[in-house]
């Protein structure tokens, strides 16, 4: 008699294949080996390699580590800008098995100083100009134990530790070292959030949820490049993984184009130019500098074909004038640290691409559709679900395998809801489109009379303005009414404006109760280390409506 078939005690006859990163840059290497990565460093010389030269250069890094006593899951950590070197450094930490641990040079001293003790780095890797921070920062990091200075020769010790330079090291790296054979689960990586409230907190990515990541954010939903793409990488590497741009260029073979400090709109554009860029990645800031020393100087982009826009919430005209003044479509995308972080694009789905122009521009200034890989629901402050195609906004939750389960040593500390959502801090609705409206980060968003108003919506509206450069709406406080909305504004070079040309612009674009009860313009507009609007510092130098 013919025994039923067990299938539950079956188990697979495919190759064991552990997803580690070393995987990519090996690809790399191997069939895009002569594919370029080209930097400018803060001299502002270009200087040119590959990915086979990469593979070899990260593998000499690897064995430098190996020989200076660099265990598998220590920290090394890194302060350093978008380079072929940082690049290099990246792979040789996390393909030996060591976390590599991306600091953001822009952070004051004693963030600095809280973040190394904190991931307890056993090395730092630095560029030049970060030589005289990590001078103050380094008497109070009883962990680190080495300084690798990236381009020249540092002195033999920096803040009371031993450093070398970069290129001495690799030259002194002979053995041969092995990369991978360990646990795709291992940890790769280690990014701190931004710190918006209290300290900073850690999240560690693996190796299976980096490749996992790379993967999704090369399909067409997402980032959708290829080998023929010429990527400009102008997110900083410490800022979010760089978007994962390291890993899915390489596991292409896309030309990676490395802006190292200069970020101003005249050397932006000559990148763009000059190595004939097809895709790039950036927050709205960049992007409107851009676009304004553009149209300062008349000129025009050749090869730019994808922009990919996040960190925060993109206006109307940003859009409008990569599309109708230089063809370039504007991926307007959202994402944070604890997801790896792409999360959603508002790229088109079939029945978005049939609604009239105007329709389709409004969703286009929307975060968009999650991808296969995100799962995502809205929840009111009670935890209950609310339907989708809702007008009530609900708390933004996520869960996913690239998605943060808990925090670096706060393991003890529940972040996930019964049912394994991440709380994300932002507010919002997914529409009948199933595009994710963001109306608020959870901090920002501003209660009138019982009732909320965006601030993004407001900010988004105004930045549009031909006058403006950059807008904020903070709230502040009204006996009446609790709270109501202050908009402020850094306008463009040599322009002015008055508080009714901005209001005027607003009506009817808004609903009239949204309307800010002020507007104040301000020479420089404060933008937080990864390149947001820092409302933290706005809502301290505006705590009520000035003064007419």
């Amino acid at each position: 008699m013919a025994m039923p078939h067990t299938f539950s005690a079956m188990t697979s006859l495919m190759q064991p294949w552990p997803l580690t990163l070393d995987k990519i840059l090996t690809h790399a290497a191997r069939w895009h080996g002569t594919r370029e990565l080209v930097s400018r460093g803060a001299d502002g010389v270009v200087r040119r390699s590959n990915y086979a030269a990469t593979f070899a250069r990260a593998q000499q890094f690897s064995a430098a580590l190996r020989a200076g006593g660099v265990q598998f899951g220590d920290r090394v950590g890194t302060i350093a800008m978008n380079s072929a070197a940082h690049v290099e450094v990246w792979y040789g930490v996390c393909n030996v098995g060591a976390v590599c641990h991306t600091l953001n040079p822009r952070l004051i001293d004693e963030q600095m100083r809280y973040l190394i003790n904190h991931a307890a780095d056993r090395w730092l890797v630095a560029d030049p100009m970060f030589v005289p921070l990590l001078e103050r920062v380094l008497p109070r990091c009883p962990t680190v134990e080495r300084v690798v200075v990236l381009g020249e020769t540092p002195a033999a010790t920096i803040g009371g530790v031993a450093a070398i330079g970069y290129e001495a090291l690799l030259g002194q790296a002979t053995a041969a070292v092995v990369w991978g054979d360990f646990d795709e689960n291992s940890a790769a990586g280690l990014c701190y959030t931004s710190g918006t409230t209290g300290n900073p907190k850690g999240v560690l990515y693996s190796h299976r949820s980096q490749v996992l990541h790379t993967l999704l954010s090369l399909s067409a939903e997402l980032m959708g490049i290829g080998a023929c793409d010429s990527v400009l990488m102008v997110v900083p590497m410490f800022h979010a993984n760089a978007w994962g741009i390291p890993f899915s260029a390489a596991a292409v073979g896309a030309k990676l184009v490395l802006p190292g400090p200069r970020l101003d709109g005249a050397s932006v554009y000559e990148l763009l130019e000059t190595e004939q860029v097809t895709f790039s990645g950036a927050v709205p800031t960049v992007w409107q500098l851009l676009l304004e020393y553009m149209t300062r100087n008349r000129l025009r982009l050749s090869t730019l074909k994808r922009v990919l826009i996040g960190g925060s919430a993109c206006s109307e005209g940003l859009i409008r004038t990569f599309g109708d003044e230089h063809g370039v479509a504007v991926v307007h995308g959202w994402g944070m640290t604890e997801m790896s972080p792409l999360g959603t694009t508002a790229i088109e789905n079939k029945a978005v691409a049939e609604l009239p122009r105007a329709a389709r521009n409004a969703q286009q200034l929307k975060q968009g559709r999650v991808p296969f890989g995100v799962d995502m629901k809205i929840t009111d402050e009670d935890g209950a679900t609310l339907p989708q195609g809702g007008t009530v906004p609900g708390r933004i939750k996520v869960k996913g395998p690239c998605v943060v389960g808990r925090y670096f040593r706060a393991e003890d500390e529940e972040i996930l809801d019964a049912d394994g959502y991440f709380d994300t801090g932002d507010i919002g609705v997914i529409d009948n489109y199933s595009y994710l409206h963001i109306t608020d980060r959870s901090k920002d968003v501003i209660k009138s009379g019982g009732e909320w108003i965006s601030s993004v919506d407001i900010e988004t509206i105004a930045a549009s303005h031909p006058k403006a450069l950059l807008a904020a709406v903070i709230a502040i406080p009204h006996a009446k009414w609790n709270e109501r909305p202050l908009l402020i504004v850094q306008l463009k070079p040599d322009v002015a404006a008055t508080a009714e040309e901005f209001l005027e612009f607003l009506n009817g674009r808004i609903a009239g109760w949204w309307m800010p009860d002020g507007v104040v313009f301000i020479a420089d507009m404060p933008l937080g280390p990864t390149g947001k609007l820092d409302k933290k510092l706005l809502r301290v130098r505006f705590p009520a409506l000035p003064a007419a």
